[in-house]
């Protein structure tokens, strides 16, 4: 195999995993966390490194609430899970678009 085989290949299954993982982080089982997840997921994966992909493959393995539980505040995060994804994630702001914060 080419090197430029094995490039594209490496390309395709990075991109097969960032569509299975926004899949996922639109489909987790509640409204709230699919609309925090998966708006996240579609604002930042497809420019998401493969390592830090990875980190947030491992996060959608965690059950949804202590994933809202960290995301909101009310908890703090394990160590085992704290990586600059959760970070980048805790900062993500949902909004719908085009309505207004004041509706």
């Amino acid at each position: 195999m080419s090197e430029m085989d094995k490039q594209d290949t490496v390309e395709e299954t990075t991109e097969n995993k960032r569509k299975r993982l926004i899949f996922r982080s639109w489909h987790r089982g509640t409204k709230e966390m699919d609309l925090l997840m998966g708006s996240f997921a579609d604002a930042h994966l497809p420019d998401m490194a493969e390592g830090d992909l990875s980190d947030y493959d491992a996060l959608l393995h965690e059950s949804d609430p202590d994933l809202y539980n960290w995301i909101s505040g009310r908890e703090k995060a394990p160590e085992r899970v704290k990586c600059p994804v959760l970070d980048l994630l805790i900062g993500h702001q949902y909004a719908r678009k085009n309505q207004s914060l004041d509706s």
